[in-house]
């Protein structure tokens, strides 16, 4: 720091601290400048009356007496001077001349010398030091402020002169001349504080008198303040501050100066209790490191600070002013404090004044001045606090408010430091906590603002040490505070909204009920009791305003509120000061409560109630900190235990003995037949009511318990009336005197058992004294009393003689038992008056924080849970019925971000009960949660115009109401923000979230197509119910005007029709739509389909809750979709539609439950039944549901049935079953979702699809809807999924359905045939298409379905030898079927599905597998040894008997010709062609069959009548047949010929020399079957085909032919022979639809051609192990 440093010359400048003062740089030499100062204070003395002859040593600077030292002189007593405080007081006395001007050194009338005044004599001998000083700052201080402190202690000195010295000495210490480095300066501020403190002056005038006043209370705070501030002594502090506290008080000062000293006073104690951080930190980390450096030195200063000339504190007098200074450093001055009237001063001549010089004190140099510390902090902070006190009739209330300003500053500056230090803090938690909460009852405004400042000061800086004190303070305000009225039921406000606000504050202690007038206590009135703050009272509303802001501003301290929570709220014996304090903000937050407090309240409690939330939401994401914390857990168990000890109580105060079982069956009583175990609850809980507790220990029954209880006291070393009262604080007397003499005797008993005291001899006398003590405290305190009457000493003495085992009590011993009785009363403490009441209370407390711990500071959030759990409640509601009542965008705002904040809360830490209710309170207000579905009667749907594009919007009367409301749309809004992101949580608040969404879902707010995205949703949007109209606004008239609006009303009241929306309306719904895209529903939808599967419950549960319980769904009234006059019955009513009514909303909610479930696995297993229970009791009762509904709800099922295949909740069959019981209308119409669901379900899972597939239902189903136009495509590829998927689904069950249902599908295709012969018939026109025609769909299915039944014929051998059948009757079961669609399609009109019919029907009968029964399913092509001849004369004859002669016949029949004339023909060759390939291809098996023959001249039979059928058909097509037929015999007798099968017979022998021959020889080797064969074969082809076996066997031809017989015989016999597998006719087959002409050839016997005759080309066979040579002419 600088050498120099400048004075701030303002009187009122701001404070400056240590080490804080600017440097300001002296521009003349400093020892010039104190040379200037004593001039100018001794020029000013000369011009008094008093020094007006000066000696010329006095303005030289030196004299005759320069050198010596000053002798002291006696203070004198007398004399008009003023101190300090502004005491006036007589100063000098008159002399005569001769002495006079000998004291001056001048020479007077009569020739001799005067002599120099002391006072300037001193200043003299300073200039004379000072004339060789080079460096002033090595200037010893003591010598430099000498002369200027002998000025200020003077009483001789005027003001201004002594005004002249405050300001030299200010300028030595400002401009650093008196700096750290001066010698002696730690004496000459000791020296400094003393002489400012005992400034004494003549009294001039008022103002100048002051000036001197203010000069000192500057210099004061500039000692303090200064760099040397810290090397004052604790006296020179103490002298300091009680010169600062006298001035505060002296009243008769003016109210300026009062203030200018209660300023610096202000200064001044913030740095003295600044300097209490130093020493904490000088005395180390050490706990009580200060306070043991100091104990010794606690006692030594004292202030008492004067008020009015008296002393301001309670102690008496000011002895230490008399007595020397402890270090010997000088004797202090005393004040006068005798007043006068006068204010002018003595009278003297000019050579006569006297001076009145102050005595100095001595001061050894090598005295150590220690800088102060504890003792004077401790001291200032004690006579502050003193000056609290509200029964001191000497303070005023302004003294108070000084007082209490004072000492909020101090706790500003150093509260955490006065904790921490045991001498000042039991000062804070006894003395002051006492004083404080007393003025809070104080009804004048000044002091009660400054009591709660400093209380919310005291408790914001000290509360770790004030648990008691602070739940004492608050239960006050919350008392005070809290409305006993009724929340106002607002018009339109739920009152359910507002549940959780407490109608009253959950008290720690139940009110205890006046007693009784037993004379034993004195009652005391309700308002009495009011006023001594027992009671919240009346306060008036500026006071309550007061307190609101005094409990806004604890709970802005950010852990305020936890520490609440966790040292009260979970303590059992604590209040609930948290859940009061918030209950009392949203109580008061209420607009009502404006009517007995002020319009301010309420914002101001709705601003601490959301400072309280943004303080836990500020937390949210802090690192959780636990090392030093309670543990949660335990917290939780005690308040678990503190309710139930609650509830407890409150059942004993009315039934004791129930309520003790109660407890003992909650664990809180260990043995309900213990007594300790009961006493000790009973004494420990003070929710425990006096007078019952009272009334129960005096029964006889009870007398264990009695003892018990007593036994809990310890009356050792007090007389029988404290140790009485001890016990009356527990519990009130009973009334009779039968049970008072119980309870006395065992209190009698217990006394002597503990300590007997000298003087009592046995129990009998403790007995009768206690009773007379009884009887004392009713005479004494009983109101009904007269006073004259009331009992005396002597009268107690007299009553009490000789019961002391026949001697009488001590006197003495009496006397104070007499005293105490008299003077307090023994009586419960809640039941005290006046100024008593009050005291024992405190000492109760005080009592009581010996054993209480220190309040937990709270800096972490890990309680937060747990306090937002229980307090959430009254801060939503009050949240939601502000934001209802208020219409300021500010409130608004604030009010939407608490809601936010709560919600974050509430999903950070899990509290679905408070995030539910959040959403409960703003769905209400949005209006759109009504469980009444809207009315969308009038809905129309308009195309209006936004901007440069035109939008459609529906206007419906929801969506205009909700567009006019805005509060209703911004708590939509403020809704869904709150749930987005946090929907995991929500639990119960999906049933109104699930109605907002299904209200605006009819409307058409949001979108149908939600779930448009899901895979697994393979459905259009869900249709909504028609709008009533759609408008078209661009094309609305000009028009406009009542008439336009008229006509326009008109004509829709003609058409049935609604009035076309207004543009209000129409804004309005704008407005909505807009309100509704701002809350991003889709957003939440992606949400909700990521949530966990608890969260993922609650959803579903709530949609499903939206379905009635009843089996029929919920029914709306809707808008018909077509809109059609009703017909009138006969009475003029409109008939009542007996169908079902669509409800989308229903649609809407089984959607999104199966949407939800079939998300995973997990969901599918436990969320999948109950959406699958819904389902089925939907669709079970069909009958009263649309179809709409109904097939919807069948393909959610279908779908849910496909993801549960592992669970069992679901079976196919049992839907499947349902589905086919619809009636046939019904299922037409559900048709399309259904078949989409079992297409699904097929490609599921193996296992479902063989459960399906083996349904009967399932082909009952398939059956009744495949002709259905819409839906056939999607049965067919059930069908083809079922046969070709992998693994198949076929089985031996619905083998013959599937083939049925394939021959169905090509049946349907013949209508395929009307194109065909028009496409004929064009081209026999000469007509040339352009392009390929587009075959038919139902021709393709039927062409597929002719392959899918070939591809069925893998699967016979399996089935055949997994059948139970024999053999016969298997083959027949899974063969016939088969051949039967197959020939019954090979009739088709469709040439497509016939030419595919006939193919595969000819790659059936080439099946390898066809002819033989194989072994095992792998087998293949190997016959079986095993078959029979019986078996293979049943397969023949089936083949050929029962499907290839039967399709022949039918081929035959005119009208079966006439349905295809152009194709037929053809048919009938390949038909012809098929039965010789057959014959070709089993000829080998054939030759061993005995029916061989007749089965060979039928089919020659059936050759011949085709040969001949083509008679009167086109020539092309009758040649066709006719060179078929031939070449197909050419090849057959050609490979039977080779094979061996078909031999002509010998040549005759060669003519015998012997004219007769010889009839034993026979020249012809062929077996008679052979003979046979060839003899048939050449007379039925000689029928029809003469020229072909000559052709063939010329050397044949030349011998006779075989001679004819009947062929009818052979036929007759093949067919009767064939009674096994009859020929179905055609006129019995389905009909089927054409298919694709599928040319594909399969089978062991490949096609090949082979040239025959003249180079004509034939199909032939080739037959394994058969050569075919070329036949030659």
């Amino acid at each position: 720091m600088n050498d120099e440093t400048a004075l701030d010359s303002s009187l009122f400048s701001p404070p400056q601290t240590a080490g804080h003062t600017l440097p300001v740089r002296v521009a003349v030499d400093p020892v010039s400048l104190v040379v200037t100062e004593c001039i100018t204070v001794t020029s000013a003395m000369r011009k008094h009356a008093r020094w007006a002859h000066s000696s010329v040593s006095a303005i030289l600077g030196g004299g005759s007496n320069s050198n010596n030292k000053q002798t002291p002189i006696s203070n004198r007593r007398d004399g008009k001077s003023r101190d300090a405080v502004g005491g006036l007081h007589v100063g000098g006395k008159e002399g005569d001349g001769e002495a006079l001007a000998s004291r001056w050194g001048l020479r007077g009338k009569k020739g001799k010398s005067m002599q120099d005044n002391p006072l300037m004599s001193a200043f003299a001998r300073l200039r004379n030091d000072l004339k060789g000083c080079k460096d002033i700052r090595g200037f010893d201080t003591t010598a430099l402020l000498h002369p200027f402190l002998q000025v200020i202690r003077s009483s001789s000195t005027s003001a201004p002169i002594t005004s002249l010295a405050l300001i030299a000495i200010t300028k030595f210490l400002a401009y650093n001349i008196i700096s750290r480095e001066s010698p002696k300066l730690a004496l000459g501020m000791q020296l400094l504080s003393s002489a400012i403190t005992h400034c004494r002056f003549e009294a001039t005038n008022s103002a100048a008198d002051e000036i001197v006043l203010l000069r000192i209370l500057k210099l004061m705070e500039g000692m303090i303040s200064g760099p040397g501030g810290d090397i004052l002594s604790d006296e020179s502090v103490c002298e300091m501050m009680e010169t600062g506290l006298s001035m505060c008080c002296q009243v008769r000062l003016s109210e300026v100066l009062r203030r200018s000293a209660e300023i610096s006073m202000v200064t001044m104690c913030q740095t003295i209790f600044q300097r209490l951080k130093t020493l904490e930190v000088e005395a180390g980390e050490v706990p009580g490191a200060l306070e043991a450096t100091t104990k010794d030195d606690m006692d030594a200063v004292k202030m008492d600070p004067s008020v009015n000339g008296e002393s301001a504190m309670a102690s008496p007098a000011k002895e230490r002013r008399e007595q020397p200074i402890s270090n010997g450093q000088g004797q202090d001055l005393d004040t006068p404090k005798d007043d006068i009237e006068g204010r002018s001063s003595t009278s003297a001549t000019l050579n006569g004044s006297t001076v009145e010089l102050p005595h100095l004190p001595d001061v050894e140099e090598d005295t150590e001045i220690k800088p102060y510390s504890l003792p004077s902090i401790r001291e200032l902070f004690r006579v502050l606090v003193d000056l609290l006190d509200p029964h001191d009739g000497q303070h005023t209330d302004t003294m108070r408010v000084m007082a209490l300003r004072i000492v909020d500053v101090a706790l500003e500056v150093a509260g955490p430091s006065i904790a921490n230090h045991p001498s000042l803090a039991s000062l804070a938690k006894d003395t002051l906590c006492r004083h404080l909460f007393q003025l809070v009852r104080n009804e004048n405004m000044a002091i009660l603002n400054e009591s709660l400042r400093v209380a919310g000061t005291l408790l914001s800086t000290c509360r770790s040490v004030l648990k008691l004190q602070q739940e004492l303070f608050l239960s006050y305000l919350v008392a005070c505070l809290h409305p006993r009225v009724d929340i106002p039921q607002e018009p339109g406000i739920d009152p359910s909204l507002y549940e959780g606000v407490p109608q009253a504050p959950r008290l720690g202690k139940p009110s205890t009920p006046q007693p009784t007038n037993s004379g034993r206590s004195t009652p005391v009135p309700v308002k009495d009791r009011q006023k001594l703050g027992l009671e919240g009272g009346n306060r008036k509303p500026d006071a309550r305003e007061a307190m609101v802001e005094n409990v806004g501003h604890l709970v802005r301290i950010p852990s305020f509120m936890v520490e609440l929570f966790t040292n009260y709220d979970c303590e059992i014996d604590r209040s609930d000061l948290c859940m009061d304090l918030v209950g009392l903000l949203a109580r008061s937050a209420f607009p009502d409560s404006a009517t007995w407090s002020t319009t301010n309240v309420p914002p101001l409690c709705l601003d601490a109630l959301l400072g309280f939330i943004q303080f836990i939401a500020d937390r949210l994401d802090d690192e959780p900190v636990f090392e030093g914390y309670p543990d949660r857990a335990k917290l939780r168990e005690q308040r678990s235990m503190k309710k139930v000890t609650i509830r407890g109580a409150t059942k004993f105060n009315e039934n004791p003995k129930g309520g003790i079982a109660f407890l003992a069956s909650q664990g809180i009583i260990d043995d309900p037949n213990n007594p300790h175990s009961v006493v000790k609850f009973l004494k420990g809980t003070a929710r425990i009511d006096k007078k019952v507790l009272g009334d129960y220990l005096s029964k006889k029954s009870n007398d264990e318990l009695l003892n018990a209880f007593l036994d809990l006291f310890d009356f050792t070393g007090l007389r029988v009336d404290e140790a009485l009262r001890q016990l009356l604080n527990s519990f009130r007397l009973p009334g009779e005197s039968q049970l008072i003499e119980r309870i006395v005797t065992v209190f009698s008993q217990k006394y002597c058992a503990s300590d007997t005291p000298e003087g009592i001899k046995n129990n009998d006398a403790v007995y009768v004294l206690t009773y007379a003590i009884i009887m004392l405290n009713t005479d004494q305190h009983n109101p009904n009393v007269k006073s004259s009457n009331r009992m005396s000493y002597n009268d107690f003495a007299r009553n009490l003689r000789g019961v002391n085992d026949g001697q009488d009590f001590p006197p003495d011993y009496l006397q104070e038992i007499y005293d105490s009785i008299r003077t307090r009363e023994i009586i419960l403490p809640e039941e005290h008056d006046n100024k008593h009441a009050y005291d024992h209370a405190w000492k109760e407390l005080l009592l009581k924080t010996q054993d209480a711990t220190d309040l937990t500071i709270c800096k972490t959030n890990i309680f937060d849970a747990d306090m937002f759990s229980a307090t959430w409640r009254p801060v939503v509601a009050t949240l939601t019925y502000v934001f209802l009542s208020a219409s300021d965008d500010a409130v608004f705002s604030r009010v939407v971000t608490g809601f936010d904040q709560c919600a974050q809360i509430a999903a950070k830490y899990g509290l679905s009960d408070a995030l539910d209710h959040i959403i409960y309170c703003l769905s209400t207000v949005s209006t759109l949660s009504s469980d009444t579905p809207p009315s969308i009667n009038l809905n129309t749907e308009v195309q209006a115009d936004d901007g440069d594009a035109k939008r459609s919007v529906m206007v419906s009367e929801t969506a205009v109401r909700f567009g006019r409301d805005f509060k209703a749309q911004l708590a939509t809004v403020v809704l869904f923000k709150v749930v987005t992101g946090h929907e995991a949580t929500v639990r119960d608040g999906w049933v109104h979230l699930v109605r907002i969404m299904l209200n605006l879902f009819l409307n058409s707010l949001i979108p149908a197509s939600f779930t448009s995205t899901e895979e697994s949703i393979a459905l259009t949007p869900i249709p909504l119910q028609s709008p009533a109209q759609v408008i078209e606004r661009t094309e609305r008239s000009n028009e406009s005007g009542l008439f336009s609006a008229f006509t326009s009303y008109v004509s829709s009241f003609a058409n049935d029709e609604p009035p076309e929306p207004s543009d209000q309306e129409i804004e309005y719904t704008l407005n909505t739509v807009d309100c509704v895209k701002a809350c991003d529903f889709k957003t939440i939808f992606d949400n909700i389909k990521e949530m966990p599967l608890m969260s993922l419950k609650s959803v579903i549960a709530s949609l499903l809750a939206q379905i009635p319980e009843s089996s029929s769904p919920r029914v709306i009234v809707v808008k018909p979709d077509i809109h059609t006059p009703s017909p009138l019955r006969p009475n003029g009513t409109r008939s009542q539609s007996k169908k079902p009514i669509y409800d989308p909303c229903l649609v809407y909610i089984l959607e999104l439950a199966t949407v939800l479930a079939l998300r995973d696995s997990e969901t599918v297993e436990h969320l999948g039944q109950q959406v699958a229970n819904t389902l089925q009791m939907v669709i079970r009762d069909a009958a009263h549901v649309h179809s709409v509904v109904l097939s919807r709800a069948v393909y959610y099922l279908l779908l849910l049935l496909k993801a549960s295949n592992d669970h069992d909740y679901i079976r196919a069959p049992v839907i499947l079953h349902t589905i086919s019981s619809f009636d046939e209308d019904l299922l037409k119409q559900s048709a399309l979702p259904v078949l989409r669901g079992m297409f699904d379900c097929i490609q599921g899972p193996s296992g479902l699809r063989k459960e399906m597939a083996t349904s009967p239902d399932f082909w009952v189903i398939l059956r009744r809807l495949h002709l259905e136009v819409e839906v056939t495509p999607v049965v067919f590829d059930i069908l083809e999924n079922v046969i070709t998927g992998s693994p198949s689904a076929i089985t031996s069950d619905n083998y013959e359905s599937a083939i049925s249902l394939l021959n169905d599908f090509a049946t349907a295709g013949s209508a395929g045939a009307v194109s065909e012969q028009r496409r004929d018939e064009a081209l026999r026109r000469g007509r040339q298409q352009k392009e390929k025609p587009k075959q038919d769909e139902a021709v393709t299915r039927g062409v597929k379905a002719m392959t899918r039944v070939h591809q069925m014929t893998d699967r016979v051998p399996n089935f055949i030898s997994q059948s139970q059948l024999d053999r016969e009757k298997a083959w027949s079961a899974y063969w016939t079927p088969i051949f039967r669609a197959l020939t019954t399609q090979s009739l088709n009109p469709c040439r497509a599905i016939r030419h595919q019919a006939l193919t595969s029907l000819q790659r059936a009968l080439l099946s390898p597998s066809l002819a033989y029964q194989p072994q095992s399913p792998t087998s293949t092509t190997t016959p079986s040894p095993s078959a029979t001849d019986s078996e293979s004369d049943h397969i023949w004859r089936t083949l050929f008997s029962t499907v290839l002669f039967p399709l022949i016949n039918q081929l035959l029949r005119p009208e079966v010709y006439q349905s295809d004339p152009v194709g037929m023909s053809e048919t009938r060759v390949q038909a012809a062609t098929l039965l010789c390939k057959i014959f070709l291809h089993y000829l080998s098996q054939l030759a061993q069959w005995e029916g061989m023959l007749e089965l060979w001249t039928t089919i020659l039979q059936i050759l011949d009548r085709l040969m001949h059928a083509g008679a009167g058909s086109p020539s092309s097509l009758n040649d066709t047949l006719e060179e078929a037929i031939p070449e197909s015999l050419k090849n057959i007798l050609l490979v039977m010929a080779d094979g061996g099968y078909l031999l002509p017979p010998p040549p005759p022998p060669p003519p015998s020399a012997s004219p007769v021959p010889d009839p034993q020889w026979n020249y012809d080797t062929r077996t008679p079957q052979q003979q046979k064969l060839w003899s048939e074969t050449w007379l039925k082809l000689e029928r029809f085909l003469p020229k072909l076996m000559p052709e063939l066997f010329p050397e044949a031809a030349k011998r006779p032919p075989p001679k004819r017989r009947s062929v009818g015989s052979v036929s007759e016999g093949v067919r009767s022979e064939g009674k096994e597998g009859p020929v179905s006719p055609v006129g019995e087959e389905r009909k089927g639809e054409t298919g694709e002409k599928d040319g594909e050839r399969e089978g062991n016997g490949r096609v090949d051609e082979k040239v025959v005759g003249d180079g004509e080309k034939s199909e032939g066979v080739r037959v394994e192990g058969a050569k075919v040579e070329e036949a030659k002419a």
